[in-house]
This record gives structure tokens, C-alpha cells and sequence, in this order.
């Protein structure tokens, strides 16, 4: 079965073959559904090659998917509906799978979730400590999302260290534009940093990550700003742009090592809330056997890695600064401590791919 993956993000249209060995014979990297025309999806759909089935990267499936489905009308108007909880996100998957059925009516469509991975989140890790109109009636609760990337990277760590399934211990750093962490114990996800939506957690490109939700308040009370004022800001105009003025964490590199003030404090504070939030995930899992970096920041940025690591000694976390300076996905770059830590390329489109083709009931 040849798959076409398609990956709609709210900045990039990523199309992926793939063939029944887990290759990727065809490539395509579009601007944003919105940002392209239907001929230039369908020409570059269509010189891809011919496919069997496509499946679609989707960010939020909410309570009721937690796992891989079928695509249909009621599976549509219900993503739909989720629209407020990811609102840079589900508006150009949706437009996606709409674009394809039209292009390709008869190849069956999968929707693949970045919430699905974490629905095995015990209770005590979803729930906000909040009045339970909100939690039971509004649905406010922890979802966490980038679940197909830890899922692929966690799973690629287990095969990387020839796991026997004693249940390793494993935190997953999805380092990229967006960022989140997870706690992967025996394979099932048992906490994340992402919450409610993907604003929380660590420090990103162009989002704020935590926030006192007081802050929230004093700006809308005392700075007189609107709800959209302080979405656009926290979503669009935070993290290191907020910092430094750019959103590239290459670009913050180079000018941290030039001198530069903001710069410097920009990647103290990323990598402050970054190894913060792998010690509360250690916790969560409660040990460490294996660290794994991925995405965009965690698979180019070395100075990164080694910075994050340093505090991480009791933890048992050390790393081989030569073999990390050259680090190329996917490798281990462990020191002299017992926690195993690895470069991991975050192949979602594999793990949409292998989503797929259990929900269509072909063999692996």
C-alpha cells in the first residue's frame, strides 16, 4: 500500500509517499493550504505518484478520538467543532482533507491525531484544579499534543536500544517551532507539558509557553488589552520573538554567541524551562532510562542539547560533547551515565502511515 501523508500545519502544506517498506519515495513542501491554490495541492498531489490511501495529520481529536479513524461527514463536522481548541491548526486540516477527497474521491482518507497519544494520561495528569462546570460541562482538561512525534521518536528509542518490552523509561523532547515534552513508560504516554491547548509548557518560537493565568488577567484588567489582542500576542508575538525579535533559534545561537544580551537571556530561559520540564517528566514516569531529542531545535541545535543536559547530572543524564557536535539523526550521543540519550529525526509521516494502516486493517 502506497500512502499519501499529509501533514497541513498553519505556516506549511507537507506531502509524504510512502511505500509499504517505510520509504518515502516522493516529497512535496507547499506554503499553507490557504497560501496555495487548489491547482498547485492538486499538481504537486498528483506528481507525487499514485497512492492507496491518504492520511491526515490532524492536531485535535478531542476526548472522543484517541486513536486513528476513517474519514466521513460526521467525523468532519466533528473536528470542525474542535476548531476553538486549536484554532492555527484544525481550520487547514480540515481544508486538507477536503482538498484531497475532491482530488482523489475513491482512496479511503484516515484522520491521525496529535491528541490521540496522550489519551492514556492517568486522571490525576488531565485535570485542572478547577470548578467542575468547567472540567464537565466545557470539557476543560490537559489534552497535549506533537503525539505522533513522540509516539514515532519514543518508539524508534525503544528499537534503537533493542527493547524487550521491561518497560523503559523514556522522555521525549519535540523541539521545534513548537515544543513539548513527554513521559513514555512501556510505551504509553503518562504525562506531557502541552495542556488545554498548545500554548502551555516550554518556551517556542512564537509562543509564550506557561503563563501565570493571573498575568492573563492583569493585561485584559490593568493593560486594557481584548482577548484577541492577548491571543495574537501570546500565540504570534511571544516565545523568542517575544525575546529577542526573531523566531529562529539559529539566528538567537549566532547573536547569543556574539554578545548579544537579549539573545543570551532568550536561551537561558529556553533551556531553563527545557530542563525543568524533563526533570518533571522524569517524575512523572518516575525514572529515566533513555532522553531523546527531536524536531527542528532538537535535531540541529547541539549547543542546545549540551546545555540542557548539564543540569541533568542527577538524573543520571550525561552526554559526549564530540559525538553531540556531530550529531546526525538518528545516533546516540550518551556520556558515562546510565540514561542512554539519542537524535531522533521525528518521522511523523511514518507514524501517520503505520496509523493508517492498522485502521484499514492491513498487515504491518
Amino acid at each position: 500500500m502506497r500512502i499519501l501523508v499529509v501533514n497541513s500545519g498553519s505556516s506549511s502544506l507537507k506531502l509524504r509517499l510512502v511505500d509499504a517498506d517505510d520509504h518515502v519515495p516522493a516529497t512535496a513542501d507547499l506554503p499553507a493550504v490557504g497560501d496555495t491554490s487548489d491547482d498547485e495541492i492538486r499538481t504537486a498531489i498528483t506528481e507525487l505518484g499514485p497512492f492507496d490511501a491518504v492520511g491526515h495529520r490532524v492536531v485535535h481529536g478531542g476526548a472522543t478520538y484517541t486513536g486513528p479513524v476513517r474519514i466521513n461527514a460526521r467525523v468532519q463536522r466533528d473536528l470542525a467543532e474542535l476548531t476553538p481548541l486549536a484554532p492555527l491548526h484544525q481550520p487547514a486540516a480540515l481544508r486538507a482533507i477536503d482538498l484531497v477527497e475532491k482530488i482523489a474521491p475513491d482512496v479511503p482518507g484516515v484522520a491521525c491525531f496529535d491528541t490521540a497519544f496522550h489519551s492514556t494520561l492517568p486522571l490525576a495528569a488531565t485535570t485542572y484544579a478547577i470548578p467542575t462546570q468547567w472540567r464537565d460541562e466545557l470539557g476543560v482538561r490537559k489534552y497535549g499534543f506533537h503525539g505522533l512525534a513522540h509516539a514515532w521518536t519514543s518508539r524508534r528509542a525503544r528499537e534503537l536500544i533493542a527493547d524487550d518490552g521491561s518497560g523503559a523509561r523514556v522522555v521525549t523532547c519535540h523541539l521545534g517551532a513548537g515544543a513539548s515534552l513527554a513521559a513514555v513508560v512501556a510505551g504509553r504516554c503518562v504525562d506531557t507539558t502541552m495542556g488545554f491547548t498548545p500554548l502551555d509548557g516550554l518556551v517556542m518560537a512564537t509562543r509564550s509557553g506557561s503563563l501565570d493565568p493571573g498575568a492573563v488577567l492583569w493585561l485584559e484588567t490593568h493593560g486594557r488589552l481584548t482577548v484577541a489582542e492577548v491571543t495574537e500576542a501570546l500565540e504570534r508575538h511571544s516565545g523568542l520573538l517575544g525575546l529577542t525579535g526573531t523566531p529562529d533559534m539559529q539566528e538567537v545561537l549566532e547573536r547569543a554567541a556574539n554578545g548579544a544580551a537579549d539573545a543570551s537571556l532568550a536561551v537561558a530561559t529556553y533551556v531553563h524551562r527545557l530542563r525543568a520540564g524533563i526533570a518533571a517528566m522524569a517524575a512523572a514516569a518516575g525514572g529515566l532510562d533513555i532522553l531523546v531529542f527531536s524536531g527542528g531545535v532538537g535535531e540541529n541545535a547541539a549547543d542546545i542539547r549540551e546545555q540542557a543536559t548539564e543540569g541533568l547530572g542527577f538524573l543520571g543524564v550525561t552526554i559526549d560533547h564530540g559525538r553531540n557536535a556531530t550529531a546526525i539523526p538518528d545516533c546516540e550521543v550518551t556520556g558515562h551515565g546510565p540514561v542512554r540519550t539519542f537524535v531522533i529525526a521525528a518521522r511523523e509521516e511514518l507514524e501517520v502511515a503505520r496509523g493508517v494502516r492498522e485502521t484499514l486493517g492491513v498487515p504491518a
